[in-house]
């Protein structure tokens, strides 16, 4: 397999840690009871060995000399330390795992809350799937380190330091053999890291790529079927799995050489212990008993090292996961509201744009000084062919994103002098992509007025035209629909949306193409309840169908980002321009 891939170099794996540890703080007192714990359990793992050279010792009186009361003492106490040890470390660990679910919790708030803080033109630019990889897959492997990989750093820690200073005690002559593996170990995971570390962060990053795609392939199911799209997809899933495969490979080819080739080294140390240990036994240098303690120890000592080097490789994917986690943690929030901002009240609903210019890319404008204005209560239509610029015009009235040049005024109030809440706080909108949440029929016409009492909801139903269907359902309003509104139509879900609209208590409406999935009795029905509900209110309405808005008091006509007409229906029917083309195409 090629193991060639494409890296991207973390960019501040130090950061990432410091912020970590900032996370962990919170839990500093535990974490130093832990420490303590810690340094219990293995310093009674450590008085095991010498238990057992004390008992070997005992025992190489040679036979008939053995003193057996002597060895079982020492075979007690072994036992009594391990035991204590054991049970020490399985307390650690239950608190560990504690710590981490209390700060992969934390980090998920902190992530949700961010997202709600972002700008539509965050959200317009990213992948959801990638997304999703951060907040659930790159969390998951963050938690896992702190509950299993921190100990164990912890654990090996106080193990090297505690075996190497028994070591020494037993024989320093012995103890220049380990000493001399430590630089060959310490260099080539250092070595290992460089290479590691970067493909880490490659792989979280194939793997937001692979969440992505699915979720989009999985969102658009019936399209993939419908267009027989199934083999080209099969296609293109097992590019981008073959690609967060080969990115897994490349991360784990070289992070599973760190360990073997730390275990050799151990391994090598402990043979050479093994023949320098005779000849000092030979010359009476030291006694079985603490040869064998030494061992022991050494494999006390290389063991750690060893499950450090494989801590190691667990650690570079936390540190890569957690780069991204505060790479989206650290993205631009929406601009503040300027200074003094004050908020937009008693809304009357007076709309004027005047010379607005604006473009998503500023170098490649989708406005070009744009001016109308729509009066309260008025209802304003915006047609024209894709890409005219109709949904942009939205976009700025509800202030997901700012002109660049130009001024919106409501109630000849500056919106940029209006906090954007206020702003947002005085539309109801309805889109073409209807969207409905898991919960009851009622939460979800609710959703805009969370104190809205059934009665309030019903009427809403009622003038949405779906107040009968909803009653045909087993447990009526408090019928639970799903996410992706299983088990009613997309007409019926527009209907909701449409309800949820009209229950909302603000003085403005977007509808952008908000009748595009029902049927043309029931969007006859509809456009009469919502001239009704809405009385008084300023509407925009962005419609392809244009027999939707023949009544509308303005039509606005839009090309390329400039109104090129302007008018009634009567009026624009009778000059003869594009929107009569635009009419005639669909209706003679």
């Amino acid at each position: 397999m090629n193991r060639q891939t494409t890296m991207k170099k973390p960019q501040d794996s130090k950061g990432a840690l410091r912020r970590l540890l900032d996370y962990v703080s919170h839990y500093r007192v535990l974490l130093f009871s832990l420490l303590l714990f810690c340094l219990a359990g293995n310093v009674l793992g450590l008085i095991g060995p010498s238990m057992a050279g004390n008992a070997i010792t005992a025992a190489d009186a040679g036979a008939g000399s053995v003193d057996f009361a002597r060895v079982g003492y020492y075979a007690k106490w072994m036992l009594i330390c391990y035991l204590l040890s054991s049970l020490i470390t399985i307390a650690v660990n239950v608190l560990m795992m504690y710590v981490s679910r209390a700060v992969a919790a934390q980090m998920r708030r902190d992530i949700f809350e961010k997202l709600m803080r972002l700008p539509v033109a965050f959200f317009d630019r990213s992948q959801a799937g990638d997304i999703i990889s951060r907040v659930s897959y790159d969390v998951d492997v963050v938690a896992t380190c702190i509950s299993t990989d921190v100990v164990n750093i912890l654990t090996s820690v106080v193990t090297v330091v505690g075996a190497f200073v028994m070591m020494v005690y037993i024989s320093p002559l012995l103890s220049i053999v380990v000493v001399l593996a430590i630089p060959a170990s310490t260099i080539f995971t250092a070595k290992m890291r460089k290479k590691t570390q970067p493909r880490y962060v490659t792989r979280s990053q194939k793997y937001g790529a692979l969440n992505g795609f699915v979720e989009e392939l999985l969102s658009g199911q019936r399209t993939v079927q419908a267009y027989a799209y199934e083999k080209r997809a099969k296609e293109r899933f097992h590019e981008v799995n073959d690609a967060a495969a080969e990115a897994y490979y490349d991360a784990e080819y070289y992070g599973f050489a760190i360990s073997p080739t730390i275990n050799l080294i151990n391994n090598a140390s402990l043979a050479l212990i093994a023949m320098f240990g005779a000849l000092l036994y030979m010359y009476r240098i030291v006694t079985l008993g603490q040869i064998s303690s030494f061992i022991l120890y050494s494999r006390k000592f290389s063991g750690p090292i060893d499950e450090i080097s494989s801590v190691i490789n667990e650690l570079f994917s936390a540190l890569a996961a957690a780069e991204r986690i505060f790479t989206l943690l650290d993205t631009p929030e929406e601009e503040t509201d300027a200074p003094g901002a004050a908020a937009l009240a008693d809304v009357r609903g007076d709309v004027e744009l005047r010379h607005v210019s604006f473009g998503y890319v500023p170098e490649t404008p989708v406005l070009h000084d744009l001016s109308f204005r729509a009066g309260a209560g008025s209802l304003t239509a915006i047609v024209g062919p894709t890409g005219a610029g109709k949904t942009t015009i939205i976009n700025l009235l509800m202030r997901f994103y700012d002109a660049q040049s130009g001024e919106i005024d409501v109630d000849d109030e500056n919106v940029l002098g209006c906090t954007r809440g206020s702003v947002r706080r005085a539309y109801a909108m309805v889109l073409q992509d209807t969207w409905v949440f898991r919960g009851t029929i009622f939460e979800n016409i609710a959703y805009g007025k969370p104190g809205a009492t059934m009665d309030e909801v019903v009427q809403a139903a009622k003038a949405a035209r779906i107040h009968s269907f909803i009653m045909q359902l087993p447990q009526g309003y408090e019928t639970v629909i799903s996410e992706d509104g299983g088990g009613i139509s997309k007409g019926q879900k527009q209907l909701l949306t449409i309800a949820r609209a009209m229950l909302y208590d603000a003085r403005m409406l977007i509808l952008d193409e908000a009748t595009s999935n029902v049927d043309t009795g029931t969007e006859r029905q509809v456009q009469q309840a919502m001239r009704t509900l809405m009385q008084g209110r300023t509407c925009f309405v962005i419609a392809h169908r244009l027999s939707t808005i023949r009544g509308a008091d303005h039509i606005l006509v839009l090309d390329h980002g400039d109104v090129v007409e302007q008018g009634t229906h009567a009026e624009l029917m009778r000059a003869g321009g594009v929107y009569r083309r635009l009419y005639a195409a669909q209706y003679e």
